[in-house]
């Protein structure tokens, strides 16, 4: 020990653990300090009880004798935070030349594990900037799983951890899917060993127990978890492929007879897929279904988000069937029955093959799918935000059209409750930029429009009165008493609970101002005595093809009733408003599954009469319900 120390030590004025702590930070001598970090002793100055340290952001810093001694641990020369202070360059040059031995000095140095952040602590603003040590960190990171010392953990924030012996990159991934014991964590150790496939020298060995154990789990989590167990599939077949020695020991468990079992439950399976997996179990539609899978992929159709919909346009187009999948589409618009995110999928690839579908058709086709999923708020949203954002969009699909389409296109579009006014007034102003002929309609006859009956049946327009009454009498008074007892908690611009009971409330006042618009100019029928003489709202047509002898029937009813499945339209409909006033033995011109044709009238008939009954004062109440 020091002299001078032993001599306080002799006097009372230190303890002698102090005093051997205080011989270990002589000057010179690197320390750290818990709450200021890396510093170098710079000198002592025992007469007045004091030792002077450099710290980085603190220089000159004194302090007591007792103190030092119980806050500074000393570090020795070898210790990564002194070398880089007392050779900073030659750290630098072995960072670039041989990252493995720094990270074996910051390890060491750290007690023999450090979790990234800390590590990156100690490297960055001296020996990389932010974007170097990014750089530096993933080239590493190869080098150390290679180097067998390093355990490097897939979550980030694990630590790194330096072993005494190396072990090889492949004893470690084997290690890794044998301590996995979720299907989630067997994949994704099964997809580190499907890019290291190479690197196992007996194959056969090491890895036909995986096959065993993937197989097993697959088959075990079918029912349960039929998305991981696909994963799982896909997963396998690709480690087979890289590695023709192995085999499966489940002869009938594959992909495509899984898509067989679970054909029921694929609409709900497929979104929880990453996408690259998605796209490949619908590639194995067409060899597991055979000739139904077309039916099948569009049946999907119907049910999916726009990606999967990208996906299966693409499988489409891989097979030649583009054709196929396009005819879909139209009659999909044609018949008002295109989901919402199928029609947010056309308008964004409207540049690409499905251009000719970018029609006035695909405008009224949008409305009728806003109105239709008015209850699925964010659906709707994002198709009606899609409209009213994407400027180019009306103009795409006028391009080339004629006036009357558009003019019909127009007066839809005044009479729809999808949209709000100001929406309303936007989206007109880029049609009348198209056709200005067509101003009147929205300034002068504006008003002759609106005021157009809206013909429905009695049973629709009950529905509709009843959502009204649910939203007055229930959904409004609750939604205001939520906001009251949200604003009660107090930090209006924290208060979570607050801000989605006002969103809440503009979706209710929305859809009410919506529904009091249509009930306003909706008049109810039951559909009886209709015009049998002539197409007329409440009849069934008959038509018949003149080259194939092929015969159609539509039952043509309210606004309201529509449904293309049972071959029931709306008279506002496109068919519909070709067939109205048309006699039997008339030929009229629609288009049909094939494109544009020409059809007879065979027959008209009354359609059922609508059941709902109609109390007393039913109209007044309509009419009553926007006052």
């Amino acid at each position: 020990m020091d002299a001078e120390l032993q001599k306080l030590v002799e006097s009372g004025k230190l303890t002698a653990r102090a005093a051997e702590q205080l011989d270990k930070l002589k000057p010179g001598t690197f320390c750290l300090h818990k709450s200021w970090g890396f510093g170098r002793v710079a000198e002592w100055n025992l007469l007045l009880n004091q030792i002077i340290i450099d710290f980085a952001g603190k220089k000159a810093h004194p302090m007591q004798l007792q103190y030092a001694a119980e806050n500074l641990a000393a570090i020795p020369p070898e210790h990564f935070l002194a070398r880089k202070a007392s050779d900073l360059a030659v750290i630098k040059k072995l960072a670039r030349e041989d990252p493995a031995a720094v990270m074996r000095n910051v390890l060491e140095s750290a007690g023999g594990n450090a979790t990234l952040p800390q590590i990156a602590q100690w490297l960055i603003g001296d020996v990389f900037s932010e974007t170097e040590w990014k750089r530096w960190w993933e080239s590493a990171k190869k080098v150390l799983k290679k180097d067998g010392h390093f355990f490097i953990p897939t979550k980030k924030s694990a630590p790194i951890e330096l072993r005494s012996a190396p072990v090889s990159q492949v004893d470690e991934l084997l290690a890794a899917f044998s301590r996995a014991r979720r299907p989630k964590e067997q994949g994704a150790a099964l997809d580190q060993i499907i890019r290291l496939a190479d690197e196992f020298k007996e194959p056969d060995k090491q890895l036909q127990p995986v096959i065993v154990a993937i197989e097993n789990a697959a088959a075990r989590n079918q029912k349960l978890h039929p998305e991981l167990s696909f994963e799982l599939l896909l997963g396998r077949d690709d480690l087979l492929a890289r590695i023709p020695q192995l085999r499966t020991t489940h002869v009938g468990l594959t992909v495509a007879k899984m898509i067989v079992a679970e054909e029921p439950r694929l609409m709900s399976i497929l979104p929880n897929l990453p996408a690259a997996k998605e796209r490949r179990i619908l590639q194995t539609l067409p060899e597991a279904l055979g000739e139904r899978w077309m039916n099948a992929a569009l049946r999907l159709i119907q049910a999916s988000s726009a990606r999967v919909i990208s996906q299966i346009a693409k499988v489409f187009a891989e097979l030649g069937k583009e054709a196929e999948l396009r005819g879909a589409f139209e009659r999909s618009i044609q018949e008002h029955s295109a989901t919402s995110e199928m029609l947010i999928w056309l308008c964004k690839e409207r540049d690409g093959a499905w251009r000719e579908l970018i029609t006035p058709d695909l405008l009224t086709a949008i409305l009728a799918a806003v109105e239709r999923d008015q209850h699925r708020e964010s659906r709707a949203n994002r198709l009606r935000d899609l409209v009213l954002e994407d400027r180019e969009l009306i103009t795409d699909m006028f391009a080339g059209a004629d006036v009357g389409v558009a003019r019909d296109t127009v007066r839809r579009l005044l009479i729809t409750p999808a949209f709000d006014e100001l929406t309303k007034r936007s989206l007109l102003a880029r049609i009348v930029k198209l056709y200005p002929e067509l101003e009147i309609m929205i300034t002068g006859g504006q008003r002759e429009e609106k005021a157009a009956a809206l013909i429905v049946s009695w049973s629709s327009l009950a529905k509709r009165r009843a959502e009204h009454e649910e939203l007055v009498k229930k959904k409004i008074p609750e939604n205001s008493k939520e906001i009251a007892l949200a604003r009660s908690y107090g930090d209006l611009s924290e208060n979570f609970e607050f801000k989605a009971a006002k969103q809440m409330q503009a979706v209710l006042m929305r859809r009410k101002a919506e529904l009091e618009q249509a009930l306003h100019s909706a008049r109810g029928t039951a559909f009886e005595n209709p015009d049998t003489s002539r197409v007329s709202i409440g009849t069934i047509v008959t038509l018949r093809d003149p080259d194939s002898g092929k015969e159609d029937t539509y039952t043509i009813l309210g606004a309201w009733d529509g449904d293309p499945e049972r071959h029931i339209i709306s008279y506002q409909t496109a068919i519909g408003q070709a067939l109205m006033g048309h006699k039997v033995g008339d030929v009229v011109t629609l288009n049909k599954d094939e494109g544009a044709g020409s059809f007879e009238i065979v027959s008209i008939s009354a359609a059922p009469i609508d059941q709902t009954p109609v109390e007393v004062g039913d109209a007044a109440t309509v009419d009553a319900v926007s006052a």
